[in-house]
């Protein structure tokens, strides 16, 4: 799942910040890796969920956790080193926060994803960037997208099926923790640069949720096949779309980011079907395009998008 904020974007389009690269991408058009970026995010997720199959959504998340935080870790490996020595107390209360909001985020998204379609728990959790986008907006078009968007859940909520009402609030805890990560990735990008905050709060979240994937999964989290499948879902959800993304943000307007990072439940939705054989109804889909809608309308209206304090 997608980790932090971009500037102007609605859909907490960047996931990591730093300068790492793991490709080069020069030849590639921002466009593509965009997109490229959306779907690796959720191939990641659907790979998870085939987890769930032999691991509870709790230890799914601690091995994806733990899998961000050596690789995150590595590449910050020198700021990690000196960080209690070089930043406040209080900058590290920040960062705790931080990886205790990224660490619920991703839980309640894996409690929504074993309950409910790949692409319904990602619209749904697409409310928590859309908050943050259009708070203390005053402007009376910012009233509709709100309306949208909520009609477009209203219409999951209640569009029988697969969805249960469980996943519903499990997708709302998780956008209200993905909109707490969009303001902690600021305050963190404000007092602590490059990867080390991130590497940091990866580390702090996969401390809290350890322990509680360890006791949920038993003896199935230390099988060294699941351990593997839980990098490469660590490397699809985070690794990968982090130089995608950074990549596409130092050559495309933050808008233009924005709005195309709204794509992301339709992609969802779509690999949901590929790699998970979740089919939606036409209402589903209609309220997906609802979410989207409002988010790019949201995005779009945006005159002094922040800048990000990661990318």
């Amino acid at each position: 799942m997608a980790l932090a904020e971009a500037p102007g974007s609605v859909g907490g389009a960047t996931r990591a910040p730093g300068r790492a690269r793991l490709l080069s991408l020069g030849s590639v058009p921002p466009p593509a890796m965009i997109l490229l970026g959306i779907v690796s995010v959720q191939v990641g997720a659907g790979l998870a969920k085939h987890l769930f199959e032999r691991l509870p959504p709790t230890s799914v998340v601690a091995i994806r956790l733990l899998a961000s935080a050596l690789v995150l870790g590595f590449l910050a490996r020198r700021g990690l080193r000196t960080i209690v020595r070089d930043h406040s107390w209080t900058s590290l209360a920040v960062v705790a926060g931080y990886g205790i909001a990224l660490a619920g985020m991703n839980f309640a998204f894996y409690q929504a994803l074993s309950r409910i379609p790949l692409g319904v728990a990602v619209t749904i959790e697409f409310l928590g960037p859309l908050s943050v986008a259009i708070v203390g907006s005053r402007r009376p078009r910012d009233l509709l997208w709100v309306a949208l968007a909520g009609a477009g859940v209203v219409m999951l909520a209640r569009g029988g099926g697969d969805v249960n009402l469980a996943g519903i609030a499990f997708a709302l805890v998780a956008a209200i923790g993905w909109a707490c990560y969009i303001l902690l990735t600021a305050a963190t990008g404000r007092r602590i640069p490059g990867t080390t905050g991130l590497a940091l709060a990866s580390v702090i979240g996969t401390v809290v949720m350890l322990p509680g994937g360890i006791a949920a999964g038993g003896g199935a989290v230390f099988d060294p096949w699941l351990l593997l499948i839980g990098l490469g879902v660590g490397l699809l959800s985070s690794v990968i779309p982090y130089s995608l993304e950074l990549e596409a943000l130092r050559r495309v307007p933050a808008q233009v980011f924005g709005i195309l990072m709204s794509l992301e439940p339709a992609v969802a939705a779509l690999v949901g079907v590929l790699v998970l054989g979740e089919v939606l109804s036409g209402r589903q889909w209609v309220a997906i395009g609802c979410v989207i809608v409002a988010c790019a309308g949201a995005t779009r209206s945006r005159k002094d998008p922040p800048e990000a304090p990661e990318a």
